[in-house]
């Protein structure tokens, strides 16, 4: 992943999406229909391939477009398949994240951001959590998987490295916006970590409060 981080464009484009999570290492799989994005999509499959995930701090308004956090994740495209009715279902594999410098003004119906990647040095040779995190965290997903109504293989994810399932966790856990953006932002994976498990753990106590309170 370091050659890669090394090789990214300064500019590129960005897809604002709402409560889609892009983590270094992780893969997000998307379905692109939309016009203005097919065409983000095929443009950047014929130059470096990069597309930055980002979200919007608000809900589109009246075709405007809305402002953008601060922070994303650039990614690849790592596979990318036509549909019979024209959609493109596409991979993107989590590179490094960026801090928006500037937005461009461009012509094309997609927007495109200059990237700083100063402060995210560290996605190149990120570091293992501590081991000891993994109890706590598994203890708290059981809870939160339960609450869900999600269906998981114990057997698997007791085994996965606690790196790649931090990263896994973030990205598919129906989390809201302003918590992915906050787990996106965590400096490492062990504060990633921890703070996947704290979320994980006020959704069940808020769900008991609920629950004790309709009692």
């Amino acid at each position: 992943m370091a050659e890669l981080a090394e090789s990214l464009p300064a500019r590129f484009p960005v897809f604002p999406l709402s409560g889609a999570l892009l983590l270094p290492g992780g893969n997000l799989p998307l379905n692109i229909f939309e016009p203005r994005y097919l065409q983000m999509v095929r443009d950047a499959m014929r130059t470096e391939q990069v597309i930055g995930m980002i979200q919007p701090r608000e809900p589109e308004v009246g075709g405007e477009p809305p402002p953008l956090f601060r922070t994303g994740c650039v990614g690849r495209i790592a596979s990318c398949s036509e549909t019979e009715d024209g959609r493109l279902e596409i991979m993107l594999s989590g590179v490094c994240r960026f801090d928006v410098a500037r937005e461009l003004e461009v012509d094309t119906p997609y927007r495109q951001v200059v990237g700083d990647f100063t402060r995210w040095r560290q996605d190149r040779q990120p570091e293992a959590p501590p081991a000891e995190l993994k109890e706590p965290l598994l203890e708290a997903l059981r809870l939160y998987f339960e609450r869900q109504g999600i269906e998981a293989d114990w057997e698997a994810i007791d085994e996965a490295p606690l790196g790649g399932l931090v990263t896994s966790l973030a990205m598919i856990c129906p989390f809201e916006p302003n918590e992915k953006q906050a787990l996106l932002e965590a400096p490492d994976l062990t504060r990633q970590a921890r703070l996947l498990t704290a979320l994980m753990r006020m959704d069940a106590l808020s769900d008991a409060e609920a629950s004790a309170t309709r009692h």
